[in-house]
């Protein structure tokens, strides 16, 4: 099996990219909103570490953007506890597609949560400042200031970039995305 890892920026269009490739995806920040609306396990966890900002279960998305506003530690703390569970669910995605000739994944912490391995292919979306502040701000929730406390998690881009084996420009067009994975897919094949 294939394991294409897509990293970039917050914003940069992974999952967009990874959905176009026409294998199985595992997406971390799906996995992680399922885990908030249905793991009560987790729920009860974070709010023994964090008490005064969880009333009841599940856990909805304001009081999780309300406790990682007012103190930044907090988002360490809930890192702490989801992680190892999306870790969880990927292996049980890896063993349920096994026999798949190719998977993507699409986890924005893949380096930084040491998800790499020596084979996988890496695959960075770049894309322009200004278009990516353009998606984010189409989002329900646009925070720029929690946007940059979860950047504050991520390693520099730089790095992600020079690790990576191929580098899609994402300009969101679905045409030009498409013949990108095709070229990637031609040479990896």
């Amino acid at each position: 099996m294939i394991r294409f890892a897509v990293v970039g920026d917050i914003g940069s269009g992974k999952s967009f990219i990874s959905n176009l490739f026409n294998y199985p995806v595992f997406n971390a920040d799906l996995e992680v909103a399922d885990i908030y609306k249905k793991n009560k396990s987790c729920f009860l966890k974070i709010k023994k570490k964090i008490p005064n900002h969880f009333s009841s279960f599940p856990i909805k998305k304001e009081e999780l953007i309300g406790s990682i506003m007012a103190d930044k530690d907090n988002l360490k703390k809930i890192s702490s506890i989801v992680h190892p569970i999306v870790r969880k669910k990927l292996n049980v995605f890896l063993k349920k597609n096994k026999n798949k000739k190719l998977v993507v994944l699409d986890i924005p912490l893949y380096f930084e949560n040491k998800l790499n391995k020596k084979n996988d292919i890496i695959i960075f979306i770049d894309a322009e400042k200004k278009q990516i502040l353009k998606q984010l701000k189409k989002r329900k929730n646009f925070n720029l200031s929690l946007i940059n406390q979860f950047k504050s998690l991520q390693y520099p881009l730089k790095y992600k970039k020079k690790k990576s084996d191929f580098i899609i420009k994402n300009d969101y067009k679905i045409r030009t995305a498409k013949n990108n994975i095709k070229k990637i897919l031609k040479k990896v094949k």
